[in-house]
């Protein structure tokens, strides 16, 4: 992409028609050049036929609306799709569909790569690259779209990288992609998941957004989380309880808590009790992820019986709790997998948040 050009898509609607003013087009125009790109998803001027040439020309010029390109494609026996896709930049992320009776859901990616250091994730192999721009978080979901000619009605976003570590990009985000001269996608659609980083969770809150928060917890008590997850040494598991009565008191909804199954490590019945204890009185629901091993990454995933244990333990302690619905498990379905092959990594399974 040319560095002088003005990235179009990552603009929102007040912004376009400040642009529009600026280049001494009508305040109208606006809505056209905004439903061109985040309704009708074209991939250049020259499609918006009810725009002027002359303001075409001074467009095509000035900015760009390049994106997220879709480069490979695999899909599983049960209809999920995971999308390789390559920035303009040359670097790539994953996106994932999967296809429910209550609509599409997409998991998205919010950097190219991540520093949060999960011992357990292939997300995190190589670290951070770059936090994604509005636009090319934009693009994943209207790629898939275009592609499938399918409307996508859920969005997730749990891919590659943490969200509230691209904070200002990813709120920008849902606000444009729930904006109804776009894809109107309701924000009551739209889940994010986050490690715990306590000071943005707190300030994503004050957003007044309507999404839901899932919280990547994986340990009951800090020593083991701090095992499991680095983050543990930033925020203690009691800052992050804290942080999420503070959602649920602010938003009146239930928060989520994803915890991966990890044999010998976290799936014992005293883990279970700690889980019970430390969530007790909040509104929450439980989701237990069985664990897709990553060769050199922490752990194999806990036996279904084991897995079936914990969970009767948390619902005889009136703990909401599920078993992660396992979806593409026959492709590199997990997050980050399929970049790492691409970049010529490991080809192993690693753990896939839906």
């Amino acid at each position: 992409m040319t560095e002088d050009k003005i990235d179009i898509k990552s603009l929102n609607f007040t912004e376009l028609q400040k642009l529009l003013e600026e280049m001494g087009e009508k305040k109208f125009r606006a809505k056209q050049l905004y439903e061109w790109i985040h309704k009708r998803l074209v991939l250049s001027f020259d499609e918006m036929t009810n725009l002027s040439k002359d303001m075409r020309k001074k467009l095509d010029e000035s900015c760009t609306i390049e994106g997220a390109r879709i480069i490979k494609k695999q899909v599983s026996s049960d209809g999920t799709a995971k999308f390789l896709m390559r920035l303009s930049d040359g670097n790539t992320v994953e996106s994932v569909l999967m296809k429910y009776k209550h609509g599409n859901s997409v998991c998205i990616s919010t950097q190219v790569g991540c520093r949060m250091g999960c011992r357990f994730c292939a997300s995190t192999v190589g670290g951070l690259i770059r936090s994604l721009k509005t636009s090319e978080m934009l693009d994943q979901i209207y790629e898939i779209q275009r592609t499938t000619g399918e409307r996508v009605s859920n969005i997730i976003l749990m891919g590659i990288g943490e969200p509230l570590d691209n904070y200002d990009n990813v709120v920008k985000f849902i606000r444009m992609i729930s904006d109804e001269n776009g894809l109107n996608i309701s924000q009551r659609n739209i889940t994010l998941s986050t490690c715990g980083l306590v000071d943005r969770l707190k300030k994503l809150v004050d957003e007044k957004l309507t999404i839901t928060i899932a919280i990547s917890l994986h340990a009951p008590n800090d020593e083991l989380r701090r095992e499991m997850m680095p983050i543990a040494n930033r925020y203690s598991i009691h800052e992050i309880i804290d942080a999420c009565r503070y959602y649920v008191d602010m938003t009146g909804r239930r928060i989520t808590f994803e915890y991966s199954m990890v044999e010998g490590k976290n799936d014992s019945r005293e883990c279970a009790m700690q889980l019970v204890e430390l969530v007790r009185g909040l509104n929450c629901h439980i989701n237990l992820i069985p664990l897709n091993p990553v060769e050199g990454r922490m752990g194999q995933r806990s036996k279904g019986a084991d897995i079936q244990n914990f969970k009767l333990l948390l619902e005889k302690n009136h703990t909401n709790v599920t078993i992660r619905r396992e979806m593409g498990r026959d492709i590199d379905a997990a997050c980050g997998q399929l970049r790492n092959k691409e970049r010529g990594g490991n080809d192993d399974e690693s753990i896939c948040k839906d």
